[in-house]
């Protein structure tokens, strides 16, 4: 986890593999690829012009939604990613 201070604040940036990183406090969930339901909104986010692919070419092992509706594909399993994200809140709460 990085943390970017602003002139709005803190801004924490999260790992999803490759040297790409995403604004971990605007994720809305991090999901496992493989369900139609996902499939279908992989889709519509690369029709909207919302996909980003973080893969380097690598097979994707999980899709992030952020707030604005991008759809972020990752190398990383969604487990890795909810244990940097749960590791880099301790550490900030143990900091304050």
């Amino acid at each position: 986890m990085i943390l970017v201070e602003t002139g709005r604040g803190v801004m924490m940036f999260l790992s999803i593999g490759h040297d790409n990183f995403v604004n971990s406090l605007k994720i809305v969930s991090v999901l496992k690829p493989g369900s139609a339901p996902l499939r279908k909104l992989k889709e519509q986010a690369k029709a909207a012009g919302k996909l980003v692919d973080g893969t380097a070419g690598k097979p994707t092992r999980s899709f992030i939604l952020m707030e604005n509706g991008m759809l972020i594909q990752s190398v990383n399993t969604p487990p890795t990613l909810v244990a940097r994200l749960a590791a880099a809140t301790r550490e900030q709460s143990s900091e304050n």
